[in-house]
């Protein structure tokens, strides 16, 4: 595979951490604010945007091997 689609798919999932993060402080937020449904759909995306993420790190690791 060549390093520049690695280096797209690290870029990616680098993003992909940021993105999780902020939904997971989001949820924070509207949990302490106890906007349930808010809480609920933040932590649903967030979650499924972190598998991915794993996912995508898997594939990296594979590549580079």
């Amino acid at each position: 595979m060549k390093q520049t689609t690695i280096d797209a798919l690290m870029r990616a999932y680098v993003q992909l951490q940021v993105i999780v993060q902020e939904l997971y402080e989001a949820q924070q937020v509207a949990l302490d604010n106890n906007d349930l449904p808010d809480v609920s759909l933040l932590r649903i995306r967030a979650d499924k945007l972190y598998d991915e993420a794993i996912n995508l790190e898997h594939i990296i690791n594979e590549l580079e091997e």
